[in-house]
């Protein structure tokens, strides 16, 4: 189970603006061990500079301490948790430059959700903010203690194979299956038919959009052309204040003559074709679309993302097949890897991507928002 790291953030401007810091701090959870602090002056500007500087500052500290942990911010500042929970547009350009700063100051920015606290429960953040204006020497002292302890703990987690310079945050792509249609509940093929969300599709495309929202750090939507996913896609993106992309390469398989049939009924009526196509992905169903043609798409599709978002979070929001292809490419499995995989509707995956070529899964068919 991923540790998980509550980040505690202010900002402290006597003027608005006027002389101004921050300070921020880095607790375990589990153990409520205050792991750093942070206090820096940051000379004459406004409050909402101040606290986003805060944030910025505590989310990197907490990055370098446990690149993999699940973090919680806490803030008093309304405004900065609204807007980067995706609630609150940011219409300042130099706040929006701070937040799309915020967002990747994290090596994973969907492991990141806010928390608003009122100011009396965020007292210790504030004192540091605030002894960085009274006595900048104290201030400086706790500082370089805590670069001090961050790189100490780098060097102890550091394993031998990263030895290599620092290659920046991953991309990340939220991976979103479309909500229920008429065909989910029986498992009909659905490829290029284009079905639309059904009551409960749209339930969960609004539990999911929930989600995302309150866990913000998203930076745009992309989603497959069809019906299904951009229904699913637009009520995520309006709970996030992002327009949508549509991209064809994350449409679902063509899947022929079988779409809206059964498994049972497709193996009925076309079994020698069905046990070609199970053989091998270079095999199409009857007027469909091989395996091997969509993993080409959704791949072109994937590498346009990562040079058009680098560093930055996606959400995707795709079907069963496309979804599947990139995380088995991400761990590197053999192509019958799809059929050991069951994905849910409205169902949450993550996958990260890094400078080197790496790739990580992080989450997988996640369903909790489903649930309660």
């Amino acid at each position: 189970m991923a540790r998980t790291l509550i980040v505690e953030a202010d900002g402290a401007s006597r003027g608005n603006p006027g002389p101004a810091s921050y300070g921020a701090l880095v607790v375990d959870a589990a153990t409520g061990e205050v792991l750093v602090e942070l206090a820096e002056s940051l000379g004459v500007v406004t409050n909402n500079v101040a606290e986003y500087s805060g944030l910025i500052a505590g989310l990197r500290a907490a990055g370098a301490l446990d690149p993999d942990a699940e973090v919680e911010v806490r803030m008093d500042s309304k405004l900065a948790v609204q807007q980067m929970s995706g609630t609150w547009q940011i219409k300042h350009p130099a706040i929006r430059a701070l937040a799309a700063e915020a967002r990747t100051a994290f090596p994973r920015p969907a492991a990141v959700r806010y928390t608003w606290v009122p100011r009396e429960r965020n007292k210790r953040a504030d004192a540091l903010g605030n002894l960085a204006l009274d006595d900048p020497v104290a201030a400086a002292a706790k500082t370089a203690e805590a670069k001090a302890r961050i790189e100490a703990a780098a060097t102890i987690a550091q394993p031998t194979w990263s030895a290599a310079p620092d290659l920046g945050p991953p991309t990340t792509l939220i991976l979103l299956r479309h909500g229920a249609t008429a065909l989910t509940a029986e498992k009909r093929f659905s490829g290029a038919g284009d079905p639309e969300l059904v009551d409960t599709g749209r339930a969960q495309a609004a539990a999911v959009a929930r989600r995302l929202a309150a866990r913000g750090g998203i930076d745009a939507v992309v989603a497959s052309p069809l019906a299904r996913t951009r229904q699913t896609a637009q009520t995520a993106a309006d709970a996030l204040g992002l327009p949508v992309s549509l991209d064809e390469g994350f449409r679902e398989t063509d899947f022929g003559l079988w779409d809206g049939h059964t498994f049972g009924e497709v193996r009925e009526r076309w079994p020698a074709e069905m046990q070609a196509w199970l053989n091998s992905p270079s095999v199409a169903p009857p007027k469909g679309e091989s395996f091997d043609a969509v993993t080409a798409r959704v791949l072109a599709a994937r590498d346009s993302l990562l040079k058009h978002y680098a560093r930055r979070t996606v959400l995707v929001v795709s079907h069963v097949t496309p979804i599947k292809t990139l995380i088995r490419d991400a761990l590197g499995a053999p192509p019958e890897a799809l059929y050991a995989m069951e994905l849910s509707a409205a169902s949450l995956s993550v996958v990260t991507y890094y400078g080197d070529g790496r790739s990580s899964l992080r989450l997988f068919n996640d369903t909790a928002h489903l649930t309660g």
